[in-house]
């Protein structure tokens, strides 16, 4: 069996734009029939060059290869113009073909790719949703708003649960930009704190609460942080500090009895192995669609269980990443629990065939051949994004 046809799809994702401006996904098809799709979630170019970049790695290493020879392609990518570190545009790339290879095996064999990965350790996954504005809007630009207020985010907090999920996540403290990581403003500490106690007091213990971050704080300031979230019990408080220097983030995690994570930035099993070598983060986040795809992020989840750290794997990107995660889920026995973007309806369940089955606050774990999911091509091509945004963006200014 060969790989033979690659094909990509930029799909814009319509307003309210959850999970992203754009989707980028990929398509192998080999030279027998047999088709398979990843994702690949690469934010630090424009997408048409991301385009350009899977093309290239798509000439060099995959065409004519036998896509059940993961590791070795994997390896040759990897290692790719004499580099052989964790090169964070390269291994989404990476990521989304190696994704599509599980895919095409999973077909060729008749199995899901959870039982290649060892096989299903559970059939329900529990997963989280950010809380979102309740009425779809995209970002307002007052300042009372779901992202701002926290009797509103309440509101919102209070009506996941009601609607199944056990699990909601937040980010309070505000902006972030290039010069992270920085001291919290008093402003900051007493918004954040203001959003667990309001929070945690609309939905008592039903729920469990994900302090969410994007690198923004210095360790010190993290911890002042960290402080005043203390009394509410957060399961998680995520990405404290910037991702280069884990020594830094270990910091945090030492000064507080909030458990750490982290991971939707880093890359590769070596990345994460500084984070558990450090002490880190005991919640491992990794995006399947950058870390290095499925083998890899199995990898990390096994050297997680060696550290007694769990995963919550990450997604802010589409469906086939979400689907790629389910599949690691099931089958690592340190699982804690899943991003999801709501419910997985709307364009997420748009954009596939038969949309992922979510049922009181878990995913069902398909067992269709594959990833257990189909993209709609159809959709996909109706919703071209032809803009070069970035996939997320920061601000070029100082706080």
């Amino acid at each position: 069996m060969k790989i033979a046809a690659l094909k990509t799809f930029v799909v814009g994702n319509p307003p309210p734009h959850h999970g992203g401006r754009y989707f980028i996904f990929v398509k192998l098809t080999t030279a027998c029939g047999i088709d398979g799709i990843g994702e690949v979630y690469a934010a630090t170019f424009g997408p048409q060059t991301i385009v350009a970049m899977i093309a290239d790695v798509f000439a060099r290493h995959v065409e004519g290869r036998n896509p059940l020879r993961i590791e070795a392609l994997w390896r040759s990518v990897y290692g790719s113009g004499y580099s052989l570190r964790p090169d964070i545009s390269l291994m989404g790339v990476l990521s989304g073909l190696e994704m599509a290879c599980w895919d095409i095996a999973g077909k060729a064999a008749d199995r899901p790719v959870h039982d290649l990965l060892g096989g299903k350790v559970r059939d329900r996954l529990r997963t989280y949703t950010y809380l979102y504005p309740p009425r779809g809007d995209v970002y307002p630009d007052d300042e009372n708003n779901v992202y701002t207020n926290a009797d509103m985010a309440a509101e919102v907090a209070a009506a996941c649960v009601a609607g199944g999920f056990t699990a909601v996540k937040f980010d309070p403290v505000g902006a972030y930009t290039v010069h992270d990581g920085r001291q919290p403003t008093l402003q900051e500490l007493d918004r954040s704190e203001a959003f667990v106690k309001t929070i945690r007091a609309a939905v008592g213990d039903r729920a469990d609460l994900l302090f969410g971050t994007h690198g923004q704080f210095s360790a010190s300031g993290a911890i002042r942080l960290a402080r005043r979230l203390e009394a509410y019990d957060p399961l998680w408080f995520e990405e404290p500090v910037p991702p280069e220097m884990p020594e830094e983030m270990a910091k945090v995690a030492r000064a507080t009895t909030i458990p750490v994570a982290t991971g939707e930035r880093l890359t590769t099993k070596y990345e994460f192995a500084r984070v558990l070598a450090t002490g880190a983060a005991s919640i491992l986040q990794m995006n399947l669609g950058r870390v290095g795809g499925l083998l890899e992020a199995k990898k990390i989840a096994g050297m997680g269980e060696a550290h007694y750290a769990q995963i919550a794997p990450h997604l802010y990107c589409g469906p086939v990443v979400g689907a790629a995660n389910i599949q690691l889920a099931a089958t690592s026995p340190n699982f804690l629990i899943l991003e999801g973007i709501g419910k997985w309806d709307g364009f997420h369940a748009d954009i596939l065939k038969t949309p992922i089955r979510w049922q009181d606050g878990h995913v069902i774990v398909p067992d269709t051949p594959g990833l257990g999911v189909e993209l709609n091509e159809a959709v996909a091509e109706a919703h071209p994004y032809e803009g070069k945004r970035l996939h997320l963006e920061m601000s070029d200014e100082p706080l």
